[in-house]
């Protein structure tokens, strides 16, 4: 990153991030999270008597993710993208080259939103490959009834987008606090607070259960639900470039 010249180009800082990533603990943490979904799937299939329909095991394998994966995943991916510059104490170096402040920590949002999104897709691939596995180790197990792609997948992306003011928060605490400690105690919290209170009503204006809004009933919790999420999520997200931009120490 110190060789960046004078007029860097604009994406030039997300490809440093990405590379970042490539080589940190980014990758296994990605397929790990899906992957324990999977496995759960896999042998809760494997236990039954009887088939059930692909519905029942997407949206459970949505749930798994939405109320106690996803959050946690997101926990552990800010912690990690932010101690890259924490650990080495290298933030000096980044905010002294020749390019707006703004695009770093920008360039670190759109690698751990990349990183998320790609972990949502492969909840879907992974729990389809597990449902398939399990009804070809029993075929008496055989799902019943349509594998509905589309609207698992756009369950899925609505869970994502819903969970952006969380990922905002997260990923602005992480980077603000040099200590991992903060950014681990409000994603534990918020994660604690979700899974006890998953049928709380007010849990519509939580950012840590908006994600599993999306499987509401009452259509004005998924709508309320998606529209904080993604609307007070673009806003938290620009107020965190803004406001870590202008810090002169971390």
């Amino acid at each position: 990153m110190s060789a960046l010249p004078s007029r860097t180009p604009l994406f030039a800082p997300l490809f440093v991030e990405a590379r970042k990533l490539n080589r940190s603990l980014a990758a296994v943490l990605a397929v790990a999270a899906p992957s324990l979904i999977a496995i759960f799937v896999f042998f809760n299939m494997l236990r039954g008597k009887a088939p059930a329909p692909w519905e029942m095991w997407m949206i459970n394998a949505a749930a798994i993710w939405a109320i106690f994966m996803l959050p946690m995943s997101v926990t552990a991916l800010t912690a990690l993208v932010a101690h890259m510059e924490h650990g080495p104490r290298s933030w000096d170096h980044l905010r002294a080259l020749p390019l707006p402040r703004w695009r770093l920590y920008a360039a670190k949002a759109a690698c751990v939103l990349g990183v998320v999104a790609l972990m949502s897709a492969a909840v879907l691939a992974m729990t389809w490959s597990a449902v398939t596995l399990a009804a070809a180790v029993k075929p008496q197990l055989e799902p019943t009834g349509a594998f509905e792609l589309a609207r698992y997948a756009s369950l899925l992306g609505k869970m994502y987008l819903a969970a952006l003011l969380m990922i905002a928060i997260q990923l602005w605490v992480a980077l603000r606090f040099a200590s991992f400690v903060p950014a681990l105690a409000v994603g534990i919290g918020g994660t604690f607070f979700s899974v006890v209170a998953t049928s709380a009503k007010q849990g519509v204006f939580f950012p840590w259960q908006m994600p599993v809004n999306m499987l509401a009933t009452e259509a004005w919790r998924m709508e309320t639900a998606l529209g904080l999420g993604l609307g007070l999520g673009a806003v938290v997200l620009i107020g965190a470039l803004v406001h870590l931009s202008r810090r002169e120490v971390l």
